[in-house]
Formats: structure tokens, sequence, C-alpha cells
């Protein structure tokens, strides 16, 4: 996993477009677990690396609840 200290997260909120861009750390749990770094974004899909694997996960945005409001 991504290794974070302490990270102020931002509820995402698809209705309205909060937007998921390259750079941003992304999670699908509140508690930030797990966390992955978005590499690209496209057609409503995310490119992501974890920290921990070689390899790059491709998941759909709307698995996501949460970002990270500032820079990481």
């Amino acid at each position: 996993m991504a290794s974070v200290g302490a990270v102020d997260w931002v509820l995402l909120d698809q209705a309205a477009g909060t937007a998921v861009q390259v750079g941003d750390l992304v999670s699908a749990d509140a508690g930030g677990m797990p966390t992955y770094r978005v590499v690209a974004v496209e057609d409503g899909q995310a490119w992501l690396r974890d920290g921990q694997h070689d390899f790059v996960w491709v998941l759909p945005l709307s698995v996501f609840r949460w970002k990270t409001g500032a820079a990481a």
C-alpha cells in the first residue's frame, strides 16, 4: 500500500462529478485502506499503483469513495 501519514480525506460525490486526477491517492473505505495512487484516468476507469506490487490495477472510478484533500 502507499505509505502515508495523517491524510485529509475528501468524500467523492460521483453525481457532482468530483474529479479523480492523476497523482491523487484514492480509497474505497473511509479508513483509507487500501490506498492507491492514480497513474492514469480514462473512460471512467483509473490505472492505479499500490506500492507493494509491480503491476498496475485498473478499476472503475465508481468503486472509490474517498480521495486525498491535498497533495500527499
